[in-house]
């Protein structure tokens, strides 16, 4: 869609619904949208190497909930002197105190501790003696962090999103290109067992060609959202009162782009999102008479649709109001299989065409199909990964370990920063798409055109 198109589509649709054509995600009109929309990048950071760092020193920003877990992911890294916590900030001199207890217990030391004034962080991306910058605070501070990171010459790796405004995005882009810093989103789910496993099976044939993939992040939160204190200043609910999209994209968007080889040979082409009615978040808030909650902007469920360059498709959905199991979904479709993830079962397509009896595998072959196809990453780490289950079974751990091993033997990294903003941007795509009556947006090329170099992902190397 060019320039003049997208500006016809977005007047005709917001003529529709009634509303501004300046409108758009983070106030932003909707001209600008459509030039952030067609940018482009040189595409200088993918394969992405810097020299050998022997021991990653770290810096960790943000000691809340996922501060706390990354830090004991570090621990067995630390123990075998390929990284050292250095440095570490928040807000609150508390929650320093708690990383730096874990750190004395387990280590016998401490790291230098900032806090108090919401600029404290900077002090620790100013320091000479850091090499690589963790970000785990709140979403609106991961790029601002990143950026300044990268400027003083730190490689970044930020939790999700790393970005959550297309400009965000580009700077990011940007910034990585031209310090030629590594900049990662740390999205875990690409290194869970399930996920790797369906990885390694579809690099290994056994799915044939893949037409279309499922992921999610459904997730009951509504007690985290409203509680006092489990997020900062209750920093998440207030994207649903002034939001409505998909906020949480990257953990069923984040393997399903390994599956497809996003950005190595293919790309997502244009999005289409929608939202259902908001109900659940704001019949909970009444209950727990809390009224400044009751207000709530994003719907229960947002269902985003992309398409690629080659023509697959995804179908991603989102959902944190409604009571209901968590989900991820890890659907995959191909030509010879078939995989449905919580809980995980396959189906093998025969070649002969019958007409009943298309079921899942059963127990007993599922089984022979896992020890068979298992990503030897768990295998190899499995003593490490049993002593680090608190970080979600285990991803965690994996997660770290790679990106620290990357950085001690001077790889690329196994996502870079095309793979973390286009994973973000899909974000404030689908509010663009959901303001406009669910109007098809094209997604930008962050990669300068190197998507079409057909390769393949980084996970599968044995590091």
């Amino acid at each position: 869609m060019n320039r003049k198109d997208f500006l016809s589509l977005s007047t005709k649709a917001a003529m529709f619904l009634g509303i501004s054509t300046a409108i758009s995600c983070k106030e932003e009109t909707v001209e600008k949208t459509s030039a952030l929309l067609n940018k482009t990048a040189k595409g200088t950071a993918f394969g992405l190497t810097a020299p050998k760092i022997d021991k990653v020193r770290v810096g960790i920003l943000g000691a809340g909930n996922r501060g706390n877990t990354l830090i004991q992911m570090f621990d067995w890294l630390v123990k075998n002197n390929n990284a050292e916590i250095v440095a570490v900030s928040d807000l609150r001199k508390e929650k320093t105190d708690k990383l730096n207890a874990h750190l004395q217990k387990t280590h016998g030391k401490t790291a230098d501790a900032y806090y108090g004034n919401p600029d404290e962080w900077k002090k620790v991306a100013d320091r000479d003696d850091i090499d690589l910058l963790i970000i785990a605070t709140p979403w609106e501070m991961h790029t601002p962090m990143a950026l300044y990171g990268m400027e003083k010459g730190k490689h970044v790796a930020s939790e999700v999103p790393i970005g959550y405004t297309l400009e965000d995005c580009w700077k990011l882009v940007e910034t990585a290109e031209r310090t030629q810093k590594h900049c990662m989103m740390m999205e875990n789910c690409c290194f869970n067992n399930e996920e790797l496993w369906v990885l390694n099976m579809i690099n290994q044939g056994v799915f044939g060609d893949l037409t279309h993939a499922e992921g999610a992040y459904i997730h009951d939160l509504r007690k985290h959202l409203m509680d006092e204190t489990y997020y900062e200043d209750q920093w998440r609910i207030k994207h649903h009162l002034k939001k409505d999209g998909n906020f949480y994209t990257t953990h069923g968007l984040g393997p399903i782009s390994q599956y497809m080889d996003i950005g190595r040979g293919d790309t997502f082409d244009h999005v289409v999102s929608m939202s259902s009615r908001e109900k659940s978040l704001s019949d909970a808030a009444k209950r727990a008479n809390l009224p400044q909650f009751q207000n709530v902007k994003c719907g229960d469920m947002n269902t985003t649709m992309i398409k690629t360059k080659l023509g697959k498709t995804i179908m991603l959905q989102f959902d944190v109001h409604s009571g209901r199991p968590y989900d991820r979904l890890n659907t995959v479709i191909g030509t010879k299989a078939v995989h449905e993830g919580y809980p995980s079962k396959l189906y093998i397509n025969e070649e002969e065409l019958a007409w009943w009896g298309h079921n899942w595998l059963e127990k007993e072959k599922y089984n022979e199909y896992r020890e068979k196809y298992n990503h030897p990453l768990w295998g190899k780490l499995k003593e490490q990964i049993s002593d680090n289950s608190v970080g979600h079974g285990g991803m965690d751990f994996v997660m770290i370990y790679r990106l620290i091993r990357c950085l001690n033997k001077g790889l690329p990294l196994d996502i870079n920063v095309y793979d973390s903003v286009l994973w973000s941007a899909i974000t404030p795509l689908s509010e663009l798409s959901v303001a406009q009556n669910s109007s098809s947006i094209k997604v930008p090329d962050f990669t300068g055109g190197t998507w079409k170099n057909k390769n393949k992902t980084e996970m599968l190397r044995d590091i």
